[in-house]
């Protein structure tokens, strides 16, 4: 009998390294270095950030998991990672996920894209506080935050242009950090012509430096000179992480033809796409059949189970 035909995926590209003397962003030296190191940081995630590669969206997918258990730390809450990724995928279809999980489905918003393209950001960025954050923006505000956006993504400096978006939405709504903090990734990736933008500012900007941004003790060049340096950090690991993804990419699709599952091939698809997967999730074979392909993987060598649990597991790369 003729073995069924597969339809894996080719293995995910490799790019060059971020150069070894931009990594020296994170020992903050002086404010003249900040864009420079942030610039050779920014160029080595640019062809990632620019290609249409499936692990791509896995990728801003982690990025957004960090980025929401940066802002979760910063609003004072204790959930871990581990508890962001069980509020996302374990609730229910059409449950709420509590604050926290909503937190997260907006950064997965901000790294889904779809109309969050370069023409679309000023529509888009008020549904998904209003309806993910319960920040309700007034039309003044967005009016005065959408001038602000524009003004910003006219400059020609990208790490000027997010830290004048986050300053402009701080001066204006100073109780929402998160709004400033979303809206200059999304800044920056319009400066920068991403299609989708990556999260990368929350996680690595220190919060001491939000000070500096609006209010009495703002400086507009410390704080540029700030946002450099975490966009430095940021930038450097969000390479590493996309390298590391990668490897364990190419590693699945070494392992995968020895699965035999009628399901194996759409679920290493998916393992390459998304963060997380359940193994309640098989599209053709039962939930326990599904539940094996997984061990099978995880013995392979081809995922990790994400939870430490031996019930409700989650899997991925």
């Amino acid at each position: 009998m003729p073995s069924r035909p597969r339809t894996l995926p080719d293995p995910p590209p490799t790019f060059p390294p971020v150069p070894d003397w931009a990594r020296a962003a994170g020992a903050r030296q002086t404010p003249g270095d900040a864009e420079l190191f942030a610039g050779a940081a920014l160029g080595g995630i640019h062809p990632i950030a620019r290609s249409d590669y499936p692990l791509g969206q896995l990728w801003r997918q982690r990025l957004a998991l960090i980025s929401a258990e940066a802002i979760v730390h910063l609003q004072g809450r204790t959930e871990d990672a581990t508890t962001l990724r069980d509020h996302l995928y374990l609730t229910r279809p059409g449950d709420d996920p509590g604050p926290a999980g909503r937190l997260l489905q907006a950064w997965r918003a901000l790294a889904r894209g779809s109309s969050l393209g370069p023409a679309s950001l000023n529509a888009e960025w008020p549904v998904i506080f209003t309806d993910l954050l319960s920040v309700t923006i007034d039309e003044p505000a967005q009016e005065a935050i959408n001038a602000a956006l524009t003004a910003s993504v006219g400059t020609r400096n990208p790490i000027e242009a997010a830290s004048a978006a986050a300053a402009a939405s701080l001066q204006l709504r100073p109780d929402s950090r998160p709004l400033a903090l979303w809206l200059a990734d999304a800044v920056l990736a319009r400066r920068l012509n991403w299609p989708v933008p990556v999260p990368l500012f929350a996680a690595h900007l220190k919060r001491d430096d939000l000070r500096l941004a609006a209010g009495p003790r703002a400086d507009p060049q410390r704080w540029r000179t700030a946002c450099a340096f975490a966009y430095g950090r940021g930038a450097t690991v969000a390479f590493d992480l996309y390298a590391d993804l990668a490897r364990r990419a190419t590693r699945l699709l070494a392992v995968a033809p020895q699965l035999r599952s009628k399901d194996a091939d759409a679920m290493v698809a998916s393992l390459i796409s998304e963060d997380a997967q359940a193994a309640q999730t098989g599209r053709t074979v039962s939930d326990r059949s599904s539940r094996r392909l997984f061990e099978r993987l995880v013995a392979l060598g081809g995922v990790r189970e994400l939870t430490g649990r031996s019930t409700f597991r989650l899997y991925g790369l």
